[in-house]
């Protein structure tokens, strides 16, 4: 294994990525924001947000001082938005604690929201060519194929051999480029499913491939049938602007942060609700369900639209919300949210017509 690194090096001197819009710049904003966004997300669904991120917020001081609204709004569409929070509030921690330059320390940048041992690591080795090892998923599954590790990779046991290994591995020098080419490694040549062993560069060093095991690892993330959730949803339209009422969510999970439709768990509750804020007695009109498989549960949204003939006075004084034009307000609003005002905004269109 004394030439490992030498041959991912090589490989990646040929074939690895090195035209990633982030890697033009190569500044640690500029990275540190691509890693963030990379977090379970693929490179090719990444790069139309990163590139529309980056014009909006170029620098520390830029993200550090926008509202935390316009950050979540550019976010929408790449899910898992407790990394666009983070991302927020460790902008303004570097901002302010460390004069808007990325620490170089490792245990200062996993102290920052949101980043991990793994992501401080590839941070720094890309920045600043420090001697960090990596284990992202693309990582844990070339290893887990060379070194033949059986068990899932989320097991605390499983985990601490990849580090072991990957530590051993690294070179002593290049140490950005190797951190590149085991990320490329994973992601081009060694993939989930039908790994391109032919052109790997670490063929004959991979235990899994001398035992034509590449398909039964690495093991995969024990199944479990997950459980069902059900939410209905209030789509209030005013008739006079045709501008729909969003309520901000909680700081705190999946969705916080976010604006939303309030949410309701039966018809019977969102029928009281409506009756105390808007005197509304008359049956919503049920637009199509929308679901969302999230890792823990299966969520169905039930949207109701209710058209008001004006909008009260003071409407939801116990909720932070707004009134909301689809042209010209930059909001946070998750992805099937959305899909839900589109099939509003189609049915206005067709009455229209």
């Amino acid at each position: 294994m004394k030439k490992f690194s030498d041959h991912v090096l090589a490989w990646y001197d040929k074939h690895g990525r090195k035209n990633l819009p982030w890697q033009k710049v190569a500044h640690p904003y500029n990275i540190w924001v691509s890693e963030i966004m990379l977090q379970q997300t693929r490179v090719d669904a990444v790069i139309p947000y990163y590139e529309k991120f980056i014009q909006r917020f170029p620098t520390f001081e830029a993200l550090a001082k926008a509202n935390v609204d316009e950050v979540l709004h550019h976010w929408t569409g790449l899910g898992y938005y407790a990394r666009a929070r983070n991302l927020h509030k460790s902008a303004r921690i570097i901002f302010e604690q460390h004069n808007a330059s990325f620490p170089q320390n490792i245990d200062e940048v996993i102290a920052l929201p949101g980043i991990g041992r793994s992501t401080a690591a590839a941070i720094l080795s890309l920045s600043f060519n420090q001697p960090h090892a990596i284990l992202d998923g693309n990582v844990k599954r070339v290893l887990a194929r060379v070194f033949a590790i059986e068990g899932w990779s989320g097991n605390k046991e499983i985990e601490q051999k990849l580090w072991q290994h990957a530590e051993a591995l690294l070179p002593k020098k290049n140490y950005a480029a190797y951190t590149q080419a085991m990320m490329d490694l994973g992601a081009t040549l060694c993939t989930r499913s039908q790994p391109d062993c032919q052109k790997c560069p670490v063929q004959k060093h991979c235990m899994a491939y001398a035992q034509k095991r590449q398909a039964e690892l690495p093991t995969p993330k024990p199944s479990k049938k997950l459980p069902q959730r059900e939410i209905v949803l209030a789509i209030v339209q005013s008739e006079t602007d045709q501008s729909i009422w969003l309520e901000k969510r909680p700081p705190t999970g999946i969705w916080g942060g976010l604006y939303s439709f309030p949410e309701f768990k039966d018809e019977a509750q969102l029928a009281r609700w409506s009756k105390r804020h808007f005197k509304c007695t008359s049956a919503c009109q049920s637009l199509s369900s929308v679901q969302h498989t999230f890792s823990h549960f299966h969520l169905t949204l039930h949207p109701r639209l209710m058209r008001i003939d004006k909008k009260p006075n003071g409407v939801m004084e116990d909720a932070h919300g707004v009134w909301y034009k689809k042209a010209d307000q930059k909001i946070g609003l998750e992805k099937k949210k959305k899909k839900v005002l589109a099939q509003v905004m189609q049915q206005q269109k067709e009455n229209t017509h």
